[in-house]
């Protein structure tokens, strides 16, 4: 029961713990302050239930569907493209943005918070690599634990809470240096090419 929690808890944290889109939003969120539970939530619950899926066997029931994965693969190449667009044309136009405590912590319009959560959500839903690493490896490594594959479950997923709540919540640490509007063109030039690099990988033979 232990070695196998461990073990999730060590795969999922090796898996989740890299530069990639759902992880980049995460952390711009959580320096702007912005719907920060919100979004730490979102991925939370979103891997809870993939690695649930991949532990359960639905693995087993998309490799039956082929069409299923390149729809998934354009679609989100699509995204994210667009995300990266969106991203360099604030790197190239700035508009003064710069960290406002004060300002973060007004309550923020219902619209822009929909907004926020839908951008997490496809973030999340539309990457193919999420379901490479929770559905397909993530549950085939742990059918090889047998009976105790639910606590394997239970490690993956801690590692997922733990991290993105982490990730979230600590990336205001980061405020001191991203109090300037220099940076944030610097930040959303990284964030402009990561995602449009993450893009043409997910298509490109």
């Amino acid at each position: 029961m232990l070695s196998a929690s461990l073990s999730g808890l060590g795969l999922g944290l090796s898996l989740i713990v890299a530069i990639g889109a759902q992880n980049l939003f995460v952390l711009r969120q959580g320096i702007r302050r912005e719907h920060v539970l919100l979004v730490a939530t979102i991925c939370a619950v979103s891997d809870a239930v993939l690695i649930v899926a991949g532990v359960t066997g639905l693995g087993l029931v998309v490799a039956g569907l082929p069409w299923l994965v390149p729809v998934v693969r354009w679609a989100g190449a699509a995204f994210l493209l667009a995300y990266g667009l969106l991203a360099a044309r604030r790197a190239w136009r700035p508009s003064g943005q710069a960290l406002d405590a004060q300002a973060a912590t007004e309550r923020p319009a219902p619209a822009r918070r929909a907004a926020v959560a839908l951008t997490c959500l496809a973030l999340t839903w539309l990457n193919p690599h999420v379901y490479l690493d929770t559905v397909f490896l993530l549950g085939s490594i742990a059918a090889t634990h047998g009976d105790d594959r639910v606590w394997f479950a239970v490690g993956a997923v801690t590692a997922s809470v733990v991290w993105f709540f982490a990730l979230a919540f600590g990336a205001r640490l980061l405020g001191r240096v991203l109090a300037t509007p220099s940076a944030w063109r610097v930040l959303d030039g990284f964030v402009a090419l990561v995602m449009i690099v993450l893009a043409v990988s997910l298509v490109w033979p």
